[in-house]
């Protein structure tokens, strides 16, 4: 398994990620496991089927069960969509993020035909990461090209349209994220012109503190600063996890903890989408996990998943993307996060 712990491996992944730009809800997961399924995944499914009796509502809701196709990077640029959607299919995935609309070596294809492609393997296009802004002034980012970002999002079909990058155009200082607040709701208000919402994805870096105020949550800095009816947030669980790992005390030494389900509870309705990331555990790495497929780490997916789906008018209000930055076999990662996600069950 690819550790998370090399020289920035943070920075690395928006860079890969920027690089990448350019270019059946019915599944049961008994189905999904087969006996391809591996012993841990397996196991997994017999744990959560023991604590329920086999019985009990799916902690997943019907039609929500998406990923994020940079973690099908190598399978998207190698072989093409089509037989990387026919797979997902196959997995019981209903939903599609982009991260990037051309498919390498097996020829070009335009939004027309990605997005049929997409629906005729059962497969909602739900969102898509594209850049905050660039030096080029000719880049794919809403800050040099807003107008094509969102034709192309809407030739997709895509109801949410947003970005991985952070907030810190202007550096980590209040003022400086507010600025960077201001451009979102600007991006937020022409997305909504066109039936679409605006996101930002985290990573732990959000979670720290403003430069110039220590005691200020930069986190919260956004939260307050940008308009809740023009932009969205897309909590990537694994790296608020890892921020809650590594701000939870501030610069000065005094305890600031925080829970992220706890942010998703108070304004559920602004986290339209959710990145669904695990991780092992492991005080010796700087972020405080091991990145690992879904179901193999120590985030309690039944918990935070039903926390959120429970709440009144919300269960089927979200969508849930698997994904993994560096995934030791990437078709692999896609079975298996799937199956274990379905075969989790509320208690009756």
């Amino acid at each position: 398994m690819s550790r998370i712990n090399q020289t920035d491996p943070e920075l690395a992944h928006r860079l890969t990620r920027r690089g990448m730009l350019g270019v059946a809800a019915g599944a049961t997961a008994a189905a999904l496991l087969g006996a391809a399924a591996s012993p841990a995944t397996a196991s997994a499914a017999t744990a959560a089927d023991a604590s329920t009796g086999g019985r009990g509502r799916p902690v997943l809701p019907p039609g929500r069960l998406g990923i994020q196709l940079y973690s099908l990077r190598d399978k998207v640029s190698t072989l093409g969509f089509a037989p990387v959607f026919a797979e997902l299919e196959k997995y019981g995935y209903d939903e599609v993020e982009f991260a990037g609309y051309t498919q390498g070596s097996a020829g070009p294809i335009t939004l027309a035909q990605l997005r049929r492609l997409a629906r005729n393997h059962g497969l909602n296009p739900i969102g898509s990461h594209v850049g905050y802004y660039a030096a080029d002034p000719n880049a794919y980012t809403f800050a040099q090209n807003l107008t094509q970002v969102l034709d192309d999002a809407e030739a997709l079909g895509l109801k949410h349209i947003g970005t991985a990058s952070g907030p810190g155009r202007y550096g980590n200082t209040v003022d400086g994220w507010k600025r960077a607040a201001e451009e979102f709701n600007t991006y937020g208000a022409a997305a909504k012109a066109r039936g679409m919402k605006f996101y930002q994805h985290n990573h732990s870096d959000e979670f720290g503190f403003a430069t110039d105020n220590p005691k200020v949550r930069l986190y919260d800095v956004l939260l307050a600063e940008t308009d809740p009816r023009l932009v969205y947030l897309e909590m990537d669980i694994f790296w608020a996890y890892a921020g809650q790992f590594r701000f939870s005390t501030r610069p000065d030494g005094s305890p600031a903890p925080f829970e992220p389900l706890d942010y998703v509870l108070k304004q559920p309705h602004r986290y339209p989408l959710f990145h669904v990331k695990d991780g092992v555990s492991d005080p010796a790495n700087e972020f405080g996990y091991r990145m690992v497929d879904v179901g193999d780490g120590d985030i309690d997916y039944q918990k935070f998943i039903s926390a959120v789906t429970r709440l009144r008018g919300e269960r089927l209000a979200h969508h849930w993307q698997t994904e993994h930055d560096q995934p030791t076999e990437s078709f692999t990662f896609a079975r298996r996060s799937s199956a274990y996600l379905h075969s989790l069950r509320e208690k009756c």
